[in-house]
């Protein structure tokens, strides 16, 4: 049982020292749980509402995002995840702007890329400190997109509605 209107979000399974995690991203709170208790690891606050995007890890970071009526980006450093960390240094950064409804982030290497809503928008950030590689790049021939970009070798696949379907290399 959790207090939650809705979740589009698929969860996360994240093994962290030695620790199995489920993690869900949801309106109210985003919440790690343990696998094999169900007992609550961590939670905070700060999604937007009717959450969609999947949460995705690496190196012991979690990135957490969704963009209904808003904007909300979440760096977790899972090393200091423990209880209610909203508003903790377990929250390394944010970004409050151009996060995706639908479509899930592509994490690959140290960037993190993701869509502006469901529009032909491309963001790419640097995931140690969220600082901007370049942001709200409007992307060619592409205007609605539900579907999640697709990182591949060095190149991101991204696919509008109609077919369309734009290649970005990776960097």
């Amino acid at each position: 049982e959790r207090d939650e209107v809705s979740s589009w979000s698929t969860p996360l399974v994240v093994e962290y020292e030695g620790k199995t995690q489920i993690i869900t991203s949801a309106t109210n709170r985003v919440r790690s749980y343990d696998m094999n208790s169900g007992e609550v690891i961590w939670e905070c606050s700060g999604m937007t509402g009717n959450v969609i995007p999947s949460p995705v890890y690496s190196s012991g970071m979690l990135y957490v995002m969704s963009g209904f009526r808003g904007s909300a980006l979440l760096a977790i450093d899972l090393s200091k995840a423990t209880g209610d960390i909203t508003g903790s240094d377990a929250i390394v950064w944010k970004y409050d702007q151009n996060t995706p409804y639908t479509p899930c982030p592509v994490l690959m290497d140290d960037k993190l890329y993701f869509l502006k809503v469901n529009h032909g928008y491309l963001t790419c950030l640097n995931t140690l400190d969220g600082s901007e590689n370049y942001s709200n790049q409007k992307l060619g021939g592409i205007k609605n997109i539900f579907t999640s970009p697709l990182g591949v070798d060095d190149r991101i696949y991204i696919t509008g509605t109609d077919g369309t379907t734009c290649v970005i290399k990776h960097g």
